[in-house]
């Protein structure tokens, strides 16, 4: 367990605090694309505890600007995209993506005052249907070099959705191998390969095996943690007999992403980014690395869950995430239907907005829990020392996951083969070598 004053130094990310300073030294996501596809392509937006205005101007660029008027204060969320940039409605002031402002319209024609104003703005970049900013000072590093962010969009879906609490307990239940045994049990099979995401190949054996059964049979994964460039490296060991083992890689990108294997086939990368310190948007890209995604058939399916323009998602603590307890006592483990999201957003929102870390008693099966909050806690205490971040956010060439069957004696090298051989069979791979 934490202490109170660890757990608030982890949790908080106002501008002020420590995790606030840490966050902005990487980019994150602000928006999806499509959420700019209105005839006015302006969005309010409150990241990190700030409240800012995202826009696209004319030539298809992003700005994210402070959302108050450095004149007087007025909301810029109402202004006018108009001549180049946004317009603040009160008295005209115009300003750019990058917080210069253009014009002056109240003032005397020979006024070069606009010229000495510069409002907040952050560097902005959109890869793949998501807006990144940069909230950091100082020139923006490299956005950080995964698959799904040089994929080419065919293959790449782009989702995101609200969560009622804090960042770090939404982040931490995605780098948490065993929950998934219980948390998604389901009671009975789906033998339709039309399930999604429920079923893994043993390209070896051609031998196909329902995830279900597989987590509900195997309930108490090898769980170890080996750390990278770029955070931590997840293993999930499962072993279904004497020769075989169900291997289960995922990554987590420091500081707030994860990349999960949902199949040998397709991967999600997420981040948990905070709105403030009680709630956060899960942002989501799935890469594909066999067939093009279809966009519209994903994008359906997951409005059936959530709503617009909010993203928000259906089912909440405002109707108990949709508990049923004849379903518990028959179907699924939670009681809250088939979707995982759902699960996992019971999960972390039951624990309170922000969880109390000092009541928990974390077990063995909590290793990748100890390593992140550890590297965390160790990444405040160096920027605070004045110390650049140990782990950059960037440049990452070995983010790799694996969702397979393998050798119980060599797992350590086959899963990498496992790797190995999808990489090599990925027509969009092979393009950009």
């Amino acid at each position: 367990m934490l202490s109170a004053a660890e757990n608030r130094r982890i949790t908080r990310t106002g501008a002020a605090s420590p995790a606030g300073a840490l966050l902005r030294q990487y980019w994150q996501p602000v928006a999806l694309e499509e959420e700019f596809n209105e005839p006015r392509p302006v969005r309010a937006v409150r990241l990190l505890d700030e409240h800012l205005v995202a826009f696209r101007d004319a030539q298809g660029d992003y700005g994210l600007l402070d959302r108050q008027c450095p004149h007087r204060g007025a909301d810029l969320c109402y202004g006018r995209l108009e001549d180049g940039g946004l317009r603040c409605a009160f008295h005209g002031w115009l300003f750019d993506i990058n917080g210069a402002c253009l014009e002056q319209p109240a003032e005397p024609p020979d006024s070069d005052y606009y010229q000495r104003i510069r409002h907040t703005a952050y560097p902005c970049a959109a890869r793949n249907g998501i807006v990144f900013a940069y909230l950091g000072g100082g020139e923006p590093p490299p956005l950080p070099h995964l698959d799904c962010l040089h994929a080419p969009y065919a293959y790449t879906f782009a989702f995101k959705g609200f969560i009622d609490c804090n960042w770090l307990q939404a982040l931490e239940v995605g780098i948490d191998p065993a929950h998934a045994s219980f948390l998604h049990r389901f009671m009975h099979d789906d033998e339709d390969e039309s399930g999604y995401g429920r079923q893994f190949r043993d390209h070896t054996a051609q031998e196909r095996i329902p995830v279900t059964r597989l987590l509900r049979e195997h309930p108490r994964p090898h769980i170890s943690v080996e750390e990278t460039d770029f955070g931590l490296r997840i293993f999930a060991r499962r072993e279904l007999d004497a020769q075989r083992a169900h291997i289960r890689v995922t990554n987590q990108v420091f500081p707030q992403a994860i990349v999960i294997p949902m199949s040998n086939e397709m991967t999600i990368t997420q981040w948990h980014v905070p709105v403030d310190d009680e709630s956060c948007y899960w942002f989501a890209i799935f890469t594909s690395f066999g067939e093009p995604v279809d966009h519209q058939l994903m994008r359906k399916q997951r409005l059936q869950l959530y709503t617009l323009p909010d993203y928000k998602p259906r089912l909440h603590r405002g109707n108990d995430w949709g508990y049923d307890p004849a379903e518990q006592a028959s179907r699924t483990y939670t009681g809250m239907g088939d979707d995982i999201n759902v699960h996992d957003q019971w999960a972390v929102e039951s624990m309170g907005r922000i969880q109390n870390r000092t009541r928990e008693h974390l077990g063995k099966s909590d290793v990748a829990i100890r390593a992140y909050r550890h590297a965390l806690l160790t990444a405040l205490a160096a920027l605070e020392n004045g110390d650049a971040p140990a782990l950059p956010g960037h440049s990452h060439s070995d983010v790799l996951t694996v969702d397979d069957i393998v050798s119980v004696t060599d797992w350590r090298s086959a899963w990498r083969s496992s790797e190995t051989a999808r990489r090599q069979a990925c027509a969009w791979l092979k393009d950009s070598r």
